[in-house]
């Protein structure tokens, strides 16, 4: 499901996918009407008569043209800047002082820890032995076909996982 976020993003993307588009397409027949067609040969399409050479008109040089001098441009006077006013600021209040907290010493006499002989022994848990069942074996569901599946094919560039275990034997 998209989010509301980029369904309007979607909807700009489009919009200029079909307005780069048809543009494009309008250049292309305009490039293409434009352009002139190719010469065919003579023996392209029998009975149509081919068409003279034509030759282009040089085109003649243009003569060079003398610019007159830029006219210089008259200094402009800016006027002097009024002065800004002095402002005086009201002194700062001093801050108030903050007490000093008073922190507990550490005692220099670390409390000793009781030695471990002192507790009592832990006394050993019995775990009853369990005895081994042996199940029937499951039924099969009917209705259901066993498939066999074909072998995973090997991604090439991807390692080898020894980690999985093999597959189950049919």
């Amino acid at each position: 499901m998209a989010s509301s976020s980029s369904i309007p993003a979607m909807a700009l993307v489009v919009a200029l996918m079909l307005v780069v588009g048809s543009g494009t397409c309008h250049a292309a027949r305009l490039l293409a009407d434009a352009t002139a067609p190719a010469d065919a040969p003579s023996s392209a399409v029998p009975g149509i008569p081919a068409l003279p050479k034509t030759t282009v008109p040089t085109i003649p040089t243009v003569p060079a043209v003398t610019m007159p001098p830029m006219p210089a441009v008259p200094a402009v006077t800016v006027p002097p800047m009024p002065a800004v006013p002095a402002v005086t600021l009201p002194p700062v209040p001093a801050m108030p002082t903050v007490p000093a907290a008073t922190v507990p010493t550490v005692p220099a006499a670390v409390p000793t820890v009781p030695s471990a002989t002192a507790l009592p022994p832990v006394p050993a848990v019995v775990v009853p032995a369990v005895p081994k069942v042996t199940l029937p074996p499951m039924p099969s569901v009917p209705g259901i076909p066993k498939v066999t599946l074909p072998p995973m094919p090997s991604v090439p560039g991807a390692p080898a996982m020894p980690y999985l275990a093999p597959p189950p034997k049919a």
